[in-house]
């Protein structure tokens, strides 16, 4: 491997991008930035995945998607002493879109094209999409630049073990890996997201396996609401990470690399070697293994526990809630950038408007948008009816007056009333309760137009998947930072960030019923609730939750909410006439 003007060591760079949304030529325009910024100071640059455009586009890809020879062109004249570059964008190739990662190298006063990759593995589950909005590629293979050997890989194609290992038997000596890998599980333990534990755990390993070096250019920003947290990683050919990159934030990631490294390690562990000894074997293994694997009939594994009340590891116990455990530095950091993306940089906005109810969630949700915006940006409104509790009241005050955010109290009695004693006068208090909910979020809304300011939502994922809201009053804020955290991890986050302990510890109340509490209405205490929740989001069924020894009543009792209340979690139902309904045929993101 060869660096600036034929020297062993390769100045290696990843700059860990923010693109904004859809905006091609604003991108390019920061991509050309850094390009000037980096020459004769770098002699590889290489850009994340969909760096151009961002990830989640949708049916949007094919407003983004450039040829790799119009990418070329658009990149404009190399700057004097111009590294390489290898850009993640959305390609449009033989009348195709691709999730594409391209390899350019200056020469003269054009972008010469050393080597396209097409992603092959295009995740379609949990929040991915890809196979529905582009083609998988069809081929991979290590080439060559003025640098050396190299390969290319997009993301996905790194969890699996056969990509890298073609690339190492095609001489790759570095891998460069793109990627746009959405933060997920904040547990507690390294201080990264759960996603970035398995990418520390994969890189090494692919370089240590083939001695090769890997590197791997993160995404870094909010994309409605699911959040790429960088961390890029730079790793030798012995497995040891030599440069990270910082979480939540932009940066450019440097690590001058030794060519030399490689000839010590595959000399002390020799293991690449050893592999392409074997792989003709290893071939025709391969094809009898995946000939015998697709035939019908192929008994299932079958194992059972010996001994009796032997729990495995992770299983399902009513008395363990550390799975809900979270990193709540983490949590804090991630949520105060969701609000400041979401906000300021994707909509716009300056302030927010929150309604303060006295209650823990409310509270949470002022603390951080406080934090991430600045209190005098934040806009608290205290929109109590005649039957709401003193105590609410001075919940709610003191939580404002902790962050020093504005307050105003606007009684909504009035109006309440004066369309019950008109119109309903038997109105039953549930019914009243839910009016009350949807004209505070009236209120609200009004009072944002008022400002100029976003309404930001605090309602928790346990309300939400037990169905326990107004429907188009709790739920109607455009952001919501607590809409993924349950509810005992809403109660831990205010303990961590500073909200009053009255606030904290009192029991959860909506505050619509005189005397009436949360857990009165749903008949299950939220601690419960969380746990019988989580392991059905996992996977396990209402009968293996009872045979792992949770209360079978509280048990039946969330499923049938849960199941129940799917509708209060979608957008209005549409009747689909055509070939182009919105949200079915028509898809582009929130955020687009």
């Amino acid at each position: 491997m060869e660096g600036h003007r034929g020297a062993a060591t390769l100045r290696l760079a990843l700059a860990q991008f923010k693109p904004a949304k859809a905006e091609v030529e604003a991108n390019l325009d920061r991509i050309r930035e850094r390009i000037s910024e980096s020459s004769d100071a770098v002699d590889l640059l290489v850009f994340p995945e969909c760096a151009l455009s961002g990830y989640f586009l949708e049916g949007g890809v094919a407003e983004v998607a450039l040829s790799s020879e119009a990418l070329a062109e658009r990149l404009g004249r190399p700057p004097v002493g111009a590294p390489d570059v290898v850009v993640g964008f959305y390609e449009r190739w033989r009348h195709r879109l691709y999730n594409a990662v391209a390899h350019f190298t200056p020469v003269g006063d054009r972008w010469q094209i050393v080597h396209v990759h097409r992603k092959m593995f295009l995740p379609t589950y949990g929040v991915f999409d890809e196979d529905r909005f582009v083609e998988a590629g069809a081929a991979l293979t290590a080439y060559s630049s003025r640098f050396g050997r190299m390969g290319l890989l997009i993301c996905e194609e790194a969890w699996h073990s056969l990509p890298g290992a073609v690339l190492a038997v095609g001489g790759a000596e570095l891998i460069l890996i793109v990627s746009a890998s959405p933060a997920r599980d904040f547990g507690a333990g390294s201080g990264r997201p759960g996603n970035l534990e398995r990418w520390e755990a994969l890189a090494p390993a692919l370089a240590a396996e083939h001695g090769v070096f890997v590197a791997v250019a993160q995404l870094v920003g909010s994309e409605g609401g699911k959040f790429f947290a960088g961390g890029s990683l730079v790793i030798g050919p012995d497995g040891v990470v030599l440069e990270r990159g910082p979480l939540m934030e932009e940066g450019l990631v440097r690590a001058d690399l030794d060519g030399s490294a490689i000839d010590r390690v595959r000399f002390d562990a020799p293991l690449l070697g050893d592999l392409e000894r074997a792989l003709p074997h290893l071939q025709r293994s391969l094809e009898r293994a995946f000939r015998e694997g697709a035939a019908e009939g192929a008994p299932a594994l079958a194992i059972r526990l010996q001994g009796g009340g032997v729990r495995a590891s992770g299983a399902p116990d009513p008395a363990d809630a550390s799975m809900l455990d979270l990193d709540l530095d983490l949590v804090e950091h991630t949520l105060v950038e969701f609000i400041r993306d979401e906000v300021v940089r994707r909509r716009g906005f300056e302030r927010v408007v929150v309604g303060v109810s006295g209650g823990v969630d409310s509270a949470v949700s002022l603390f951080l948008a406080a934090r991430a915006l600045g209190a005098e940006n934040v806009h608290g409104f205290r929109l109590p009816y005649r039957t709401s509790s003193q105590d609410s009241l001075d919940h709610a005050r003191l939580a404002l007056e902790a962050v020093g955010a504005p307050e105003r109290t606007i009684e909504i009695t009035g109006p309440v009333d004066a369309y019950i004693e008109a119109f309903e006068p038997e109105i039953s208090p549930l019914r009243r309760g839910n009016v009350c909910a949807r004209l505070r979020a009236v209120t609200l809304f009004d009072q944002s137009a008022k400002l100029g300011a976003l309404p930001l939502g605090t309602g928790n994922k346990s309300e939400r998947l037990l169905g326990y809201y107004t429907w188009h009053a709790d739920d109607s804020p455009p952001i919501n930072p607590l809409g993924d955290l349950f509810k005992t991890q809403v109660w831990a986050l205010a303990r961590h960030l500073g909200v009053p302990g009255v606030i904290v510890d009192k029991p959860a109340s909506a505050d619509l019923v005189i005397g009436v509490h949360d857990e009165d209405e749903l008949g299950v205490a939220y601690p419960e609730a969380d746990r019988i929740l989580f392991w059905l989001l996992k996977g396990y069924t209402e009968e293996e939750l009872v045979r792992a020894g949770f209360h079978a009543g509280a048990v039946s009792l969330v499923v049938r909410r849960l199941d129940g209340t799917h509708w209060k979690r979608e957008l209005p139902t549409v009747a689909v006439l055509s070939s182009s309904a919105i949200g079915e045929f028509y898809l582009r993101p929130v955020d687009y």
